[in-house]
């Protein structure tokens, strides 16, 4: 008998399908979904590429459309709460409860797309959060500047910088009102006791802001923290001598000065217990929220109106909104702000210092030099062991042109710290006004080398350089070469500080080079009459010429007669020489030329002018010969010396150093007339500041 079958095994073994060899050589099971119960591997994966793909089309589409802002949803609140993502996807929106109602709705969506102000309270109330969930170290290194991760606010023409300054710069006078949006790349703003630099007065005080030295600013405080009244920013190695690690080998103002590095305290004791109130309203600042920190102040200062230090964040936030909003008005807000905080009692020390050094700065910047100087000499009375407070009082004093004053200050230092450098370069550049040249040259070199905060200036080599070579010493070019290697000068022949980057440099030029030629050919032409008129007015009995007032001259005798100066017609001095001034009229290069000069030029045998540099790269002279010996005069720009023609022009750029001899029996004659350089643009012609 056959043996019985198992036909069930039989037929299991016929529904199994073989295995299968994938591509890496290795047999799989291909029969788990096969029994009809299930979804194959190749099912579950082409679910999933569906499902991929709807959700990679959905989100193209969202995005192709701009249903939603998501760049603005979720930057915003990424930056503002400290969410936990999973929170998010488990639908926990309460975080985005913008409005402060206790839910998430349509108010809340208008809040976060920017179409509704927040209230201050959840300002307020957010902040507060997050300060509770860290708190700041108080423990920090003292040796730190606390605010050295803090950003800078916005680097207006005006130069208003919210990053500590080591000591007040020589900055003029810009206001926020006054700021056409100047084209120059690179030009300082000319100061009062800088005039001896340059052969033309100085502009007034509204002229157009600059990348020049920088406006001293007060540091920004942290709410808990006070910034520090002095930072030394870094300076290049070989001007910034290393203190000895041996505490007993350094000087001792060095380690006096080292041990005031430390946290300024603005709080006091009461303003202690309401500091979290303070930090949040000065982090909204911070974030540069100026509005929303005018408000969150001045909600403070009506709960705490004996607070110094919330009026104090008031003044700070209202100074940053007048930053933003260009505003002068704003300002002087802030400025009276300031006071208000400085005057109110329980005031700390350090909140006084630092509020009325920032209203200082502030009135300068309004070119309220009267005003700044009476705020830094209450400060210095208050604080008469400070130097650095002193050494911008000495400052405050050179702007209104009150140079007696201003050395008496600079001695007063000296006399406390011999070796501040600051005191050293301003001393120095007092007594060169002075023209006591020898006894200006210790100072000035002592004090660049010493490298302090505030002695890297281009005007301190420049006169350096210029007593050097008045004393006779070729040294002179080293300290050029120096100027030129931080930047402060062009090259070590071109030392015009005044400058706009870019243009044409070279010492002397042609008619042709300059553009200039239908001018040209007008004063070749007229030379004569122009001669004449000029010998008119030469009569002693007359005075119409003027001794030249620069202290340029190492000696002899040099008349000037102006004619146009900054761009402004001298009407009584144009009656005089009528046909002259009627050839120059069509003329705007040169009668439109705010940085320069139109004038008669008369030299005396025996004069000879110092090597010199004009203000400016932004114009070139023009010298006509009227009467020229034959002998005996004769003109060095840089390397390359010329003599004069009668009838003829010589086209040089003053902004390199030039020098020039009379030699002659007889006295020279020539018709000076600057022109715009060339490569000025008409938009740079009209919005530059007069020189």
């Amino acid at each position: 008998m056959a043996p019985r079958k198992n036909f069930r095994n039989q037929a299991k073994k016929e529904v199994r399908p073989a295995a299968v060899v994938n591509k890496n050589g290795v047999k799989v099971e291909a029969s788990v979904a096969a029994s009809g119960g299930g979804f194959s591997g190749t099912k579950i994966f082409t679910w999933f590429m569906v499902l991929a793909l709807l959700g990679v089309w959905s989100s193209v589409a969202v995005v192709w459309f701009d249903l939603v802002d998501y760049d603005n949803v979720i930057a915003e609140r990424a930056k503002e709460f400290r969410l936990n993502f999973s929170e998010v996807l488990q639908g926990k929106l309460s975080a985005y409860d913008a409005d402060g109602d206790g839910d998430f709705d349509v108010e809340d969506a208008k809040v976060l797309l920017g179409l509704k102000e927040r209230p201050v309270s959840v300002l307020l109330r957010e902040a507060k959060e997050e300060s509770a969930v860290k708190e700041p170290d108080d423990s920090r290194d003292e040796a730190t500047h606390p605010y050295e991760d803090e950003n800078n606010a916005i680097d207006t023409k005006g130069e208003l910088v919210e990053k500590a300054q080591p000591q007040q710069t020589l900055e003029e006078s810009k206001q926020y009102n006054n700021q056409p949006g100047s084209p120059e790349t690179k030009e300082t703003v000319q100061v009062r006791y800088n005039a001896e630099a340059e052969s033309v007065p100085e502009p007034e005080a509204d002229v157009e802001p600059e990348v020049e030295p920088e406006v001293e600013s007060v540091p920004e405080p942290e709410a808990d923290v006070e910034p520090e009244v002095e930072s030394v920013p870094e300076l290049e190695a070989e001007f910034v001598p290393k203190l000895k690690e041996n505490a007993e080998d350094q000087p001792k103002d060095k380690l006096k000065e080292k041990a005031k590095k430390k946290k300024p305290k603005l709080l006091n004791k009461f303003e202690k217990t309401i500091k979290t109130e303070i930090d949040a309203a000065e982090k909204l600042r911070k974030k540069g929220k100026v509005e929303e920190a005018v408000r969150a102040f001045e909600t403070l200062v009506l709960q705490y109106p004996q607070s110094p230090r919330c009026r104090y964040g008031k003044a700070l936030a209202e100074d940053g909104l007048a930053e933003k909003m260009l505003s002068n008005d704003m300002l002087q807000k802030a400025i009276g702000t300031y006071k208000e905080a400085s005057e109110l009692p329980n005031a700390t020390p350090d909140l006084i210092k630092a509020t009325l050094k920032k209203r200082a700065e502030r009135q300068q910047f309004l070119g309220r030099m009267r005003g700044a100087l009476a705020t830094l000499e209450k400060l210095v009375q208050i604080f008469p062991e400070d130097m650095a407070l002193k050494n911008d009082l000495g400052v405050a004093h050179l702007l209104i042109g009150d140079n007696n004053s201003a050395k008496r200050v600079y001695e007063e230092v000296l006399a406390t710290a011999p070796s501040d450098g600051f005191a050293k370069v301003h001393y120095g550049f007092i007594l060169k006004s002075e023209n006591k040249i020898a006894e200006s040259i210790p100072f000035l070199r002592d004090g660049l080398e010493s490298g302090d905060p505030g002695t890297d200036d281009g005007r301190f080599y420049f006169h350096l350089g210029d007593a050097l070579q008045r004393m006779g010493d070729d040294s002179a070019y080293k300290w050029y070469e120096r100027g030129h290697q931080r930047g402060h000068f062009a090259s070590v022949w071109q030392r015009s500080l005044y400058n706009v980057d870019g243009l044409k440099a070279q010492p002397w030029w042609t008619p042709k080079d300059t553009g200039y030629m239908d001018l040209v050919k007008t004063l070749e032409r007229n030379w004569r009459i122009i001669r004449d008129e000029a010998q008119s007015v030469m009569d002693k009995t007359t005075g119409l010429f003027v001794p030249e007032e620069e202290n340029l001259r190492e000696k002899g005798e040099w008349g000037q007669f102006t004619l146009w100066q900054q761009g402004k017609k001298a009407g009584e001095s144009c009656r005089s020489v009528p046909k002259t001034c009627g050839l120059l009229e069509r003329y705007p290069e040169a009668t439109g030329c705010k940085r320069g000069q139109i004038k008669f030029s008369v030299m005396q045998p025996g004069t000879h002018v110092w090597p010199h540099t004009g203000p400016t790269n932004c114009r070139l002279r023009m010298h006509l010969g009227l009467v020229i010996p034959k002998t005996g005069c004769k003109i060095r720009c840089t390397n390359d010396t010329r003599a004069w023609e009668e009838g003829k022009v010589l086209i040089f750029d003053d902004s390199f150093e030039h020098e020039v001899w009379q030699d002659a029996d007889s006295y020279r004659l020539i018709f000076i007339v600057d022109v715009w350089h060339p490569e000025l643009t008409q938009y740079q012609r009209q919005t530059l500041s007069p020189i």
